[in-house]
């Protein structure tokens, strides 16, 4: 039992509470993370994370101060340009393509795409260079009691933990966000999303490629070589039968769907890893906060994976908490310190999330009308350079 109550108990051992035990650990808190399932931290491994993250240019500096991003970077492939085609027409061909180029609002890339199995890889080594982090891979939170001098946590392995600051960052069903009293507003589409990873003979070129046409949006995103070979991550999103149907399909048959489905862009694709399979939402906690505690990450927000704003959201989570610990580093965890983060990110992520459920059903439309007017609404907002560029600005979460 630990009987000096310790700085930050974080609950939820994925990416995001990862990084969070880095940056608090960096800014010189104490941390505990524990999260009922070890990382898996090999792509050839069972149970390995398919997805990537492109990490947004806001998220480094958060990155960076957690003393992440030097580890992260060599194994980063820049994005800078976002290409959106609009695939609606009778046939699977691209009838509209516009560029969003980074090189009009920065002389840096609009981010960096990394594999989320490597992510926690690096993560894991970060944290083993932090003694005042303490990282319990196989152990899960059981019980939450707030009290007004900390969150008293009862851990799986019968130890008791007294944190001024309990961070839930369990994800969707977070077990934290449970024992708070905290509800949820969600939405689900019946839409589900392929990840995987494949090589192609053309270079991508640094240019992540959104392409619309019913089901969902199909996405390439940068990845390093792969022996040489260009390679992209895929988004594949589409209705569930739909999408569990092309799960299943024979890899000859699964690349010529691919080869259709992205208009044959990069020419034929192979696939390079095995295929995962996740269900679609959007869902916003009612608040993020309770005594003694902050929601974070997924345990705070769901969204589908449009704009690459999933994580990088889950980053402005604790860009804006460990900014207000280290404001008032007495007050960590404190009612007033919890009341400034519920007032920064709730509103900010509620229009962030409303913002990408429409752009989501706007992706999924089958019906030829209505995929002919979102045509039109892209090339219109393309055509004037200022709502283009504050677009852009706004996707990186640029005020």
């Amino acid at each position: 039992m630990n009987r000096e109550p310790i700085d930050v108990l974080i609950s939820g051992g994925g990416v995001a509470g990862l990084t969070a035990a880095a940056a608090f650990g960096t800014a010189g808190f104490s941390v505990i993370c524990v999260d009922p399932a070890p990382p898996v931290t090999a792509e050839s491994d069972a149970g390995a994370d398919m997805r990537t993250t492109a990490l947004l240019r806001p998220s480094i500096s958060v990155l960076r101060a957690a003393g992440l991003w030097e580890r992260l970077a060599p194994y980063a492939a820049p994005l800078q340009i976002m290409r959106i085609i609009d695939a609606g027409g009778a046939e699977p061909v691209a009838r509209l393509t516009r560029d969003f180029d980074a090189r009009d609002i920065s002389d840096e890339p609009f981010g960096w795409n990394l594999p989320n199995w490597l992510l926690r890889r690096e993560l894991l080594a970060r944290l083993a260079d932090l003694p005042n982090v303490s990282f319990r891979p196989g152990v899960a939170s059981r019980n939450v009691v707030t009290r007004e001098a900390g969150a008293v946590v009862t851990l799986s392995d019968a130890t008791q933990v007294t944190a001024r600051l309990l961070i839930g960052a369990d994800g969707r069903n977070s077990s934290v966000r449970e024992a708070l009293g905290i509800g949820v507003r969600a939405t689900r589409y019946g839409q589900k999303a392929l990840a995987f990873a494949v090589t192609h003979p053309i270079a991508h070129n640094n240019v992540s490629t959104e392409i619309h046409r019913a089901g969902g949006p199909f996405t390439l995103v940068p990845l390093p070589d792969r022996d040489g070979i260009p390679s992209s991550a895929v988004i594949w999103m589409e209705r569930g039968a739909e999408a569990e149907r092309l799960a299943a399909l024979p890899t000859a048959a699964f690349e010529a769907a691919m080869f259709e489905r992205s208009t044959g862009i990069l020419g034929p694709l192979t696939l390079a890893t095995r295929r995962s399979v996740w269900p679609m939402m959007c869902q916003i906690a009612d608040r993020f906060i309770g005594q003694r505690s902050a929601l974070m990450a997924e345990a705070a927000h769901v969204i589908p994976p449009i704009g690459a704003q999933g994580l990088n959201m889950s980053i402005a989570d604790l860009g804006c908490l460990l900014d207000l610990a280290q404001k008032t580093p007495g007050d960590l965890g404190s009612g007033d310190m919890l009341a400034h983060y519920q007032r920064r990110r709730w509103p900010e992520v509620k229009a962030r999330v409303t913002g990408i459920d429409l752009l989501n059903r706007a992706s999924m439309v089958s019906a030829r009308p209505l995929r002919d007017m979102r045509a039109g609404v892209l090339g219109a907002l393309y055509s004037l350079g200022p709502v283009r560029r504050g677009l852009m600005k706004a996707g990186l979460g640029a005020r």
